[in-house]
């Protein structure tokens, strides 16, 4: 059991902590993404960053497998290939900027990425084309992957660009799910490593994250009943309102 007390938590922080997790496990269930930015937005406001970004690290990697891998190895390996410069870029860089995660104002990744975010969905939600062409779906893939891999290192959350991606391809409901549970894999493992390196995981920090695994998994097989449920329609307009709260809320953080 981790000492939540030399871990820098009191009891009803830890608990808030695990309910948080729940939470952002059912979300993820529901519509495949979210649980790094409901983790990252609700942790911000009573631990301080570097567990907060120490305590996603194991939920995020345990969830995404389970996501990933849920119509079998083959669909996922085929949604790996096909997203592969995304998936490319995303792990370079998650390594470039991760050794930045206590350097950088947590102002300015906030803003940079919740302000174009919150456009993006909240455009699509009003029923604005937005797809990117065939032609230019290589380029968008590389520089998408490389913004979510920077964002990805510092906050551990590269969610929102991929979502852009996707909602942007027109990808189907079962596609979107695998090819978030894929991505966000393969970044998660690669923010495991990478903070191995830097130092952020120890074996408090570790524990912590270990221990948020389970409310995680439970909330996470509680969406999942839910999102067999949603159809086509309703998940998009699910996926696109949550992106635009999501938004708005790294705004609302970076000026509190």
């Amino acid at each position: 059991m981790i000492d939540i007390v030399s871990a820098g938590l009191v009891g009803h922080a830890f608990a808030a902590a695990l309910a948080v997790t729940l939470f952002a496990g059912f979300v993820k269930g529901a519509v495949g993404f979210a649980m790094p930015m409901i983790l990252v937005s609700a942790f911000a406001v009573f631990l301080p960053q570097e567990l907060a970004l120490a305590g996603l690290i194991l939920p995020t990697l345990v969830t995404n497998l389970s996501q990933a891998f849920r119509q079998g190895v083959g669909p996922a390996v085929d949604t790996s290939r096909t997203y592969r410069r995304f998936l490319i870029a995303m792990v370079v860089c998650i390594g470039i900027s991760a050794p930045f995660a206590e350097v950088i104002p947590r102002t300015v990744y906030l803003l940079m990425l919740g302000i174009p975010i919150s456009v993006f969905a909240a455009l699509q939600l009003a029923g604005q084309g937005l797809a990117i062409r065939l032609q230019h779906r290589g380029r968008a893939e590389w520089g998408l992957g490389v913004i979510g891999g920077l964002y990805g290192g510092v906050s551990g959350n590269w969610g929102p660009p991929l979502l852009v991606l996707l909602l942007s391809t027109g990808a189907d409901k079962v596609t979107m799910i695998r090819a978030q549970g894929v991505v966000f894999l393969i970044g998660a493992l690669a923010l495991l490593a990478s903070h191995l390196a830097t130092g952020l995981l120890t074996a408090q920090t570790l524990g912590f994250s270990a221990a948020l695994c389970v409310p995680a998994l439970v909330g996470l097989y509680a969406g999942y009943w839910v999102q067999d449920r949603l159809d086509q329609q309703r998940f998009r307009r699910w996926t696109q309102a949550l992106l635009v709260v999501t938004g708005l809320n790294m705004v609302r953080l970076a000026l509190t």
